[in-house]
């Protein structure tokens, strides 16, 4: 499989230094030291057997790596940096942030950050704020207009620049907080896919931190300190469905724990016979089915 990225999950530059002696590995840096390069191999594993699982990168892809100025897509950008450095196979990257016009949006920050790190970027301006406050009743979310706005935007500029992927920050959290979402308020069983083909067909879109947990990309953020840049149109609004779901996730992770593990584990293990989706099974075939193998194993006995 040439065009499967087989990464090596352990980064060589962060391989522990040799132990000279106590004294060398002793000490409250030492032991943060050490736990960062835990947490950086621990995230850059799991984003490579991600994009191994799930086919995302292939020889010669351009990925546009949508950076926000949250944690999530910093985080994505470093490990795919990270991996890029030592894939066997050949893709760039280029950062690019929607400027969505936000009262007191600090623009120089990502500029500078990306400009300092010497990664290829483009910042898109769209003034999709003042289309949302303007669509968006009073007291109502923003963030269903918000979104499809942002993604129309970012789709259209993918194929601006001739990128052959585009990369979403979107990690476990999200995708369990979106499947139970949709299943309380939208009557439906489904959730944000690793990898995804827009309904145009002109776009592939990818999360590399499909597997990554939430705490994990708010410490090595925090340790590396990312200019963190916070979303003051939605992450505010008060009674957000999702920051519900949110809260309610982790308070079944604090009584429970290991139940995002066991519930992530649930939507990559999906048996269709078991549900009731006319679409998915045949459940109206059942009785043909049954004849068919009662039929087999009469065949099979008389021989």
């Amino acid at each position: 499989m040439q065009d499967a990225m087989m990464f090596d999950p352990r980064p060589a530059e962060d391989a522990p230094p040799a132990e000279t002696s106590a004294s060398a590995t002793a000490g409250p840096d030492a032991k943060a030291k050490r736990e960062f390069n835990k947490l950086q191999k621990r995230l850059r594993r799991q984003v490579g057997n991600a994009i191994i699982d799930f086919g995302m990168i292939r020889d010669g892809d351009k990925v546009m790596v949508c950076l926000s100025g949250g944690k999530d897509s910093y985080t994505m950008l470093e490990i795919l940096r990270s991996l890029q450095r030592n894939a066997p196979v050949d893709f760039s990257l280029v950062a690019v942030n929607l400027d969505q016009k936000q009262p007191g949006f600090p623009e120089h920050v990502l500029p500078e950050y990306l400009d300092g790190i010497g990664v290829d970027y483009h910042i898109l301006e769209r003034d999709t704020y003042s289309v949302v406050k303007e669509k968006t009743p009073e007291g109502k979310t923003t963030c269903a207009l918000c979104s499809r706005l942002r993604r129309g935007s970012l789709y259209g500029y993918a194929e601006e620049i001739g990128a052959t992927k585009i990369a979403l920050g979107h990690h476990r959290e999200d995708i369990l907080e979106t499947l139970f979402l949709n299943m309380f308020y939208g009557g439906s069983l489904k959730s944000m896919p690793p990898k995804l083909l827009s309904d145009d067909g002109k776009n592939i879109v990818i999360r590399p931190l499909a597997y990554c947990r939430e705490a994990d990309i708010a410490e090595f953020a925090r340790q590396m300190a990312f200019p963190i840049i916070p979303c003051n149109l939605c992450g505010s609004q008060p009674n957000l469905q999702r920051q519900v779901v949110k809260e309610m996730l982790a308070e079944w992770e604090a009584k429970h724990p290991g139940r995002l593990e066991s519930m992530f584990k649930a939507v990559t293990n999906v048996a269709p016979s078991q549900l009731a989706d006319r679409e998915l099974f045949d459940f109206a075939g059942l009785e043909d089915k049954q004849a068919r193998l009662q039929a087999d194993r009469i065949e099979l006995h008389n021989e």
